[in-house]
């Protein structure tokens, strides 16, 4: 494969955080194609989308899980990829995962894909289960773009703010902290995310780190006596999930379970979901939820606007009439 800015190489993405790699490697006018959610930098919403999703829009927390059930049981996958476009855009290299059926168009489907193309393509799936996979991917990524020393670079700025962060949070009290993945049914996190709590200061009491997420209930998640309760759901927004409260506080067990502790709600999709360098902002959005804490001295905060926009926002300072939603 020719090094980075020799031969023009065409780059089709089907996995967001991949995406973001790619861009952030400095990659990004290599990309030809992507998956439909592939949306951040907004640079990568100007290449053609070659999947889209098989689920209808819309729905309670419930159906849409009913749903994805439905078609990762029929259909192995909640995705459709458009061959025919992936084959027209002649892509040298298809990133893709490995991880989950849930989170992307999964390795074997793409490969019964190209091997259907007129042109070869080389497909890389990247598989990163806990945080230092999160990073391990990274070089992974820049080693197929030829782009080790933007790698190199990237991964050791991510690594220096965690480290700055610990050395900030150091001797500080840890909160107990249960991340929510999915409101009904709930889901404990798994993988890099309670990681990601530990780096950002607390003790996380729900879910396992490395393992996948799971289905729990609210006893469970009483249990954990969490003194802090993050609402991160899977590919949600900020304000999707401030939408969906109500559904979740009107979920029997909730009241108990969230008693003594203060509620916090991200955006999950670009902070947690995604294994990519925006962890590490998710991190420090954690670290400032937890202790006020950031590793460049503070997120942009200040109203409720700003909160959003810096991705979290603690649901006591919201308006009485947006509280007044999850009664």
């Amino acid at each position: 494969m020719a090094a980075a800015g020799d031969a023009v190489m065409r780059i089709v993405s089907l996995v967001p955080s991949a995406t973001e790699v790619v861009f952030a490697l400095g990659m990004g006018h290599h990309l030809v194609g992507r998956s439909h959610e592939c949306d951040h930098p907004a640079a990568a919403r100007s290449a053609p989308a070659v999947t889209r999703d098989r689920l209808p829009g819309g729905g309670t927390a419930a159906a849409i899980d009913a749903a994805v059930a439905t078609s990762v049981r029929d259909a192995h996958t909640i995705y459709e990829l458009d061959q025919e476009l992936l084959a027209e855009l002649v892509p040298d290299l298809i990133l893709t995962q490995a991880l989950c059926a849930v989170c992307a168009v999964d390795e074997p489907r793409v490969a019964r894909a190209v091997c259907s193309m007129p042109a070869p393509a080389r497909v890389v799936a990247t598989d990163p289960r806990d945080l230092a996979g999160v990073l391990a991917s990274i070089d992974e990524i820049g080693g197929v773009l030829d782009a080790a020393e933007q790698a190199t670079a990237l991964r050791r700025r991510l690594e220096g703010r965690l480290a700055s962060l610990r050395r900030m949070l150091e001797g500080r009290p840890r909160p107990r902290v249960a991340v929510l993945e999915w409101p009904d049914p709930l889901y404990a996190p798994g993988h890099w995310v309670p990681e990601m709590v530990d780096a950002a200061g607390g003790e996380s009491v729900f879910g396992a780190a490395g393992a996948p997420s799971r289905p729990a209930s609210f006893a469970e998640l009483a249990a954990g006596r969490p003194e802090v309760i993050v609402l991160a759901f899977c590919g949600f927004d900020l304000h999707e999930t401030q939408a969906r409260l109500r559904e979740l506080a009107s979920s029997p067990g909730w009241l108990e379970a969230s008693r003594s502790a203060r509620v916090v709600a991200v955006d999950g999709s670009a902070f947690f979901s995604r294994p990519g360098p925006r962890v590490v902002d998710g991190i420090g959005l954690l670290s400032w939820a937890l202790h006020r804490v950031h590793p460049e001295g503070r997120p942009l905060v200040g109203g409720a606007a700003e909160l959003i926009e810096a991705g979290w926002i603690d649901l006591a300072s919201l308006p009485a009439s947006v509280d007044q939603r999850t009664a």
